[in-house]
């Protein structure tokens, strides 16, 4: 097979976590052994400056089948890329006819993806192929719409490269600095209906997932700050971990969004959205306010 992995010489600890995953997924199907998984976690761990004590969940919270197999088309098995082929054409279709919204144009822009995702190009004798930058961190399905709406925002960028200067001049905009078109890769109703549900938590609830998910602090440091059991705290993420996910649902609802719509749009990567979670999590009035009532309130001082 054509291989197009990076040498990355994967720790053992990698080594051990792909021996975990290698059963669970298609990686032998598709002729990616296990040092092969292990270079593969070696690299997205790299990239994402995944803590060494954190190694384990964060690999396990990958799209392991997905990543898989992306990185077997990338490498130029054939039999993965059938199995894509499969999986997500009609899918492919179905984007482009949601981000172009006419029948031809979505034909052609999900064909004209199809090259880069095979890779027929190469560099340094080595086949390129755009799916060797999925990293499974969120779906597959939700990569592939942010790609073909890039380049869906590509295209119009060069055809408006293409309008002559004259023309430009007849409607009074020469010399005008260039507009860039914002990408939209995250829908903007997810971003505020996030935005709506941060903001209705207490701030020791933003305090808990702050710490937690930004601070990357440990249950039993966060236990230890608010003066409470390990398994409160652990409880007390999981509760508000699927309290945000139905506030976050029922806000897509109220903006349009079907049920399966809203489903797809909570796949994208938190890390990809344009809403600054630390500044809605971590404010300091709501932090500060928290830890004052925590530190200051009287002890058995019988007030009602």
């Amino acid at each position: 097979m054509d291989r197009a992995i990076q040498v990355v010489v994967a720790s053992p600890d990698l080594l051990s976590i792909a021996a975990e995953l290698h059963p669970k997924c298609a990686a032998a199907e598709f002729d990616l052994s296990c040092e092969d998984l292990a270079r593969i976690l070696e690299e997205i761990a790299r990239k994402f400056a995944a803590p060494s004590h954190q190694l384990r969940e964060f690999c396990f919270s990958l799209k392991i089948e997905e990543l898989v197999l992306a990185r077997a088309c990338a490498a130029g098995n054939e039999h993965a890329w059938e199995t894509f082929m499969l999986r997500y054409r009609e899918k492919l279709y179905e984007i482009g006819l949601h981000i172009t919204r006419e029948d031809s144009a979505a034909r052609d822009l999900s064909d004209s993806i199809y090259a880069e995702l095979y890779g027929t190009t190469s560099k340094d004798g080595r086949r390129v192929s755009k799916l060797a930058s999925y990293n499974g961190r969120g779906s597959l399905e939700g990569w592939l719409r942010t790609v073909m709406a890039q380049e869906h925002v590509n295209r119009y960028r060069r055809q408006r490269r293409m309008v002559s200067l004259d023309e430009e001049t007849e409607e009074g905009q020469q010399f005008a600095s260039p507009v860039q078109e914002p990408v939209t890769a995250v829908d903007p109703r997810l971003e505020s209906a996030t935005d709506e549900a941060l903001a209705s938590l207490p701030p020791d609830e933003r305090f808990i997932l702050a710490a937690y998910y930004l601070d990357d602090r440990t249950l039993a440091e966060i236990a230890r700050m608010l003066s409470v059991h390990e398994s409160t705290i652990s409880r007390k993420l999981d509760k508000l971990a699927k309290s945000l996910r139905k506030q976050i649902l029922a806000g897509l609802a109220r903006q349009g969004m079907s049920r399966r719509q809203a489903e797809e749009a909570l796949q994208v990567d938190v890390r990809d959205m344009r809403l600054n979670i630390r500044d809605r999590l971590a404010q300091d009035s709501a932090v500060s306010a928290f830890h004052k009532k925590k530190v200051e309130a009287p002890a058995g001082d019988g007030s009602a």
